[in-house]
Parts: C-alpha cells; structure tokens; sequence
C-alpha cells in the first residue's frame, strides 16, 4: 500500500499548493490535499475550524501529515500578518496536532511555522494597511534595535533610530508588535509539541529577513532554545518560506525509502558561498547546508560520489547590491563582470553530463527570476534538454529548496531503475519544463516585457491588473508559448504547450499555468 501524505500548505498559489503535488506525482507516495477554495485568497484568511475537521477526516489513516502551522493557526501566510488572535485561541487551534496524533499514533507531523517576515519597503500589498505609511520605518526600528543591542551604532544611526521612533504612531507600533509576539509565541508552541513528540520535525524558515532585525531577535531566541533542548536534530531553523513544502516531501521520501543522497555542489562565483544573498542573514554555503538537510540529504566531498551535481549559478555581492531580473545588464554590479565566470561553469556543466551525472541547477546570481544571459549560454550549448532540474523564483531560498527536493526525487529512481514508474519521466521532466517557464521564461524576460509593453496601453500596471485580468493572460500565455518555441523545444525536451494561464493574486509577481505534453497536463 502506498504511503499516504496529507498535506495542508501555506496558501493557495502554486509555489505553495502545486509544486509539492508535482514532486509527489514523481513518486508513489500518495498526497491528499485540501480544496483550493479552502485555503482562503491571499488576505482572505481561510477557515481554520472547517481545515481542522478536514484534517480530522484525512489523517485517521494517513502515514504522514505534512502541516503548514500558519495555515493551520491563522489560515494562510498574509493573514498570520494580519490576524488580531489571542495567544489562548492560536494554542486552542495548534492543540489540534496533538489531538491527532492521539487518534492515529503512527501518524508522523513534519510541521513549519514561519517567523513574520519585516519587509524593508513601505506597502501594504501582503502587510497590514499601515505598512503603506511606515513599513520602512518599522524595519530598520528592527534593524537599528538589533544592531545597538548587539554590536552598537554609530552616533548618525543612533540619531535615525530616535527619528524613526518618533515618526511611528504608537497605536500602530503596538498592534505590529502585539502580533509579533503572538505569531513568537505560537513558534514557542510549536518547538514544545515537538518536544513532547507529537511534532516529528519542525522547520521555522526566516521569510525575508536581513542580517539585523525582529526576525533576527527571534531566531536568536528561538535556537538558543532549540540548542539548550537537544532538538538540533529535530527543529531546523533557517531562511525560506514557500518552498518548505517541497523540502518536507523530499525529506518524507528519504525516509521512507530510506534513502540518504549525497549532492555535490558547484559554484559559478568564487566569492559566492560567503555572499549573503538579497532578504537573508547569512551566507549562501550556510544556506544550501540548510536546505540540504533539511530534504533528506548530505553535501558530499566529491563529484564523482555524489547522487547529484547542484550546480548554483551564485552572486559574488550580497544583500542590496545583488541585481534583480530587472536590473539592466550594463547596471548590475562591476562584480558580475569580474567574479562570475558563467563560460567556465557551463563547461563543468558540459562535463558533468558527459560523464552521465544527474544534474540539477539553482540560478540564484540574481533576485526575482533567471539569468537570461547564463541560461542562453547553456541553449547555445544544447544543454537544456539533459538537466534533471532548475529552478530561479523569487528568493535564494525558494529557488534552492525546490530544486533541491527535486534533485533528491530524481536521483533515487536514476539509481533504483527497477522501483521506476512509467509516470515519473515525464513527471519529473514537466516539472523541469514548468521551472525553465515560469522561472526563466516569466519571471525574467515575460514579465517585464509585458509591464512595460503591455500594460500601460490597458491602463493596468504591477499590482492593479484585475479589469483586465483575462487580457493579460491571454497575453502571457502567447507570450510564454512563443518563449518555449524559441528556446527549449529544439533542445531534445519534448514539446509542450502553455495553457490555462492564470495571476492567482490579480498582480503580475507570481503566475500559475498548466503545461500539455501528449494528453499529460503539469502545471
């Protein structure tokens, strides 16, 4: 019988709902999730009473439960910022882990719960409505707070830091602060199920942090604890967020296939395994050793041993000086000229798969999507068609947990050929298509042309598309067809089509679509 994994994600977007889905459609384990219309919309938190009986029903004879605790305690990622819950009804609510693991005791929770993230900009797109007065003033309160209780300011910083104290009305200073603690406080209850096993293992990603701030104080707090506990092993606390699903499912499989991939990891950049990377607060190496583990794996000494090459197309600056996918190439910082030696890596790549390694590739050198003038290299050399994964989304983090499932998944059925399902080539080979896309396709070159093309002739920008939502779609999708025709379908990857395009929070920042390969439907 197959194992059976219920999982309740984080929210409703395809990052968070589909991508575990896909991964697991790789493999026969089972996954059982919820309806979409049950996870809420963005700042429309769902209903956690009606999740809770859901889970009530599915777990009873489940094996796993994989759990997103903000969506279990607050409905969704954006409400846990939102929210004005009592501690007493977040512990009410996140009680319901132990209720049932006494209705199934061989069910095994692997459990997240984020620290709320502090964005550095002023907009209440995702964050409370205040946000759009004194967001950036509530995170560098956070910043400069951290940096003076820990290694002290200079007297212009200390000067910012009155200002910035002064400028923010005290009203709201307490409703953030309040809700810092409550969403602190439900971390704490979570790391104390752990404690009494009713958690088996918990990640607590950082969501957009820095180096400094709130979420810095917290984390701090929050391992000292896990530290003193002897629960190292069990909780693991480090920078993402929405690709923890993926990272939980991989370590899931591991598990129950017993099986323990080494990945050999690959830089571009010299320089790049000490960079911090743009919204974390450490270095690039650290976090791949997170993620790592966190899926189930190890970092092995050598190529030739390794399960699986990460090759990580890395940044050699960090944090503000890291260029966006909207970046212009000629603006990026001197040391993408200099300390990133994209031919060179492409070679290794070329070598590796001369030498029939599986190989997978995190395109992190820049925020928000791919490299285009890395990934064009790579078409020009006939590689797209013989990588096992990539991915390029959003956050370091994001880009590095999901590919990095990805390449566990993979790399178990390329080395048990005999377990392999007819569907887990063209499972796996779709999800690839899907990340080269979206990540590469959308995010790096779709998107901006349509922003600045597009849009404005329709009296629409970034974040206020909804009067012409299905035009922009439509838009997208020709575009992404014509993407796909010029770049990946000569390069030995079975044609695909674009269809079903959708913007799944009315913006232009994430998209969601299906792929249509011979009657086979992806995302």
């Amino acid at each position: 019988m197959a194992t059976r994994v219920v999982y309740l994600p984080l929210d409703e977007r395809p990052c968070n709902l589909l991508y575990p889905q896909q991964l697991a459609a790789m493999t026969d384990l089972e996954m059982i999730v919820p309806r979409m219309d049950q996870l809420g919309s963005k700042k429309q938190s769902a209903d956690c009473e009606e999740l809770s009986v859901w889970l009530m029903q599915q777990c009873k004879d489940a094996n796993v439960l994989i759990v997103s605790i903000d969506m279990l305690v607050h409905g969704g990622i954006v409400p846990s910022r939102l929210h004005h819950d009592s501690a007493e009804r977040c512990h009410d609510r996140i009680r319901m882990l132990e209720t049932l693991k006494e209705a199934n005791p061989l069910l095994k929770i692997y459990a997240f719960n984020l620290i709320t993230r502090v964005p550095a900009y002023s907009s209440s797109e995702e964050e409370p409505d205040y946000y759009d007065q004194v967001g950036r003033e509530l995170y560098e309160l956070g910043w400069f707070t951290d940096k003076r209780d820990s290694v002290g300011l200079t007297e212009s910083e200390e000067i910012r830091l009155k200002n910035i104290t002064a400028a923010i009305p005290a009203e709201i200073l307490r409703d953030y602060l309040a809700r810092r603690d409550v969403n602190s406080q439900v971390n704490q209850m979570s790391i104390d199920l752990v404690q009494s096993g009713v958690i088996d293992y918990l990640i607590i990603p950082l969501d957009d942090n820095s180096q400094f701030g709130f979420s810095a104080m917290e984390q701090k707090t929050l391992t000292v604890r896990v530290e003193l506990s002897g629960l190292s092993d069990k909780v693991a606390i480090y920078p993402g967020a929405d690709e923890i699903g993926c990272t939980l499912f991989s370590r899931v499989f591991c598990e129950v296939k017993n099986y323990n991939p080494s990945l050999f990891v690959r830089y571009s950049s010299t320089k790049g395994p000490l960079c911090i990377p743009k919204y974390e607060d450490r270095c690039l190496a650290e976090s791949i050793k997170a993620h790592v583990t966190s899926a189930g794996a190890v970092i092995s000494d050598a190529s030739n041993d390794a399960n699986a090459i990460l090759m990580v197309h890395s940044p050699a600056v960090g944090q503000s000086e890291m260029a966006e996918t909207d970046t212009a190439f000629q603006d990026r910082h001197r040391s993408y000229f200099s300390e990133i030696n994209i031919r060179e890596f492409v070679q290794v790549m070329k070598h590796y798969l001369k030498a029939e390694k599986l190989v997978v590739l995190a395109d992190v050198a820049l925020c928000n999507g791919g490299d285009h003038q890395l990934m064009r290299l790579i078409h020009a050399q006939g590689l797209l068609g013989q990588l096992s994964g990539y991915a390029a989304w959003n956050t370091s983090g994001n880009s590095l947990g999901t590919v990095i499932s990805h390449a566990v998944i993979a790399s178990y059925y390329r080395f048990n050929a005999s377990e392999k399902q007819d569907a887990h080539d063209i499972s796996s080979q779709s999800f690839y298509i899907s990340r080269l896309i979206e990540d590469w396709g959308y995010q790096a070159l779709v998107r901006k042309q349509i922003c600045e093309n597009n849009l404005p002739g329709l009296g629409a920008s970034y974040f206020e598309i909804s009067h012409v939502i299905d035009e922009v779609c439509e838009l997208i999708e020709v575009e992404l067809n014509r993407f796909a025709e010029e770049y990946l379908w000569e390069q030995g990857v079975k044609p695909m089509k674009v269809v079903d395009v959708e913007l799944p929070w009315k913006r232009m920042f994430e998209v969601g679509f299906a792929i249509q390969m011979g009657g086979v439907h992806g995302e």
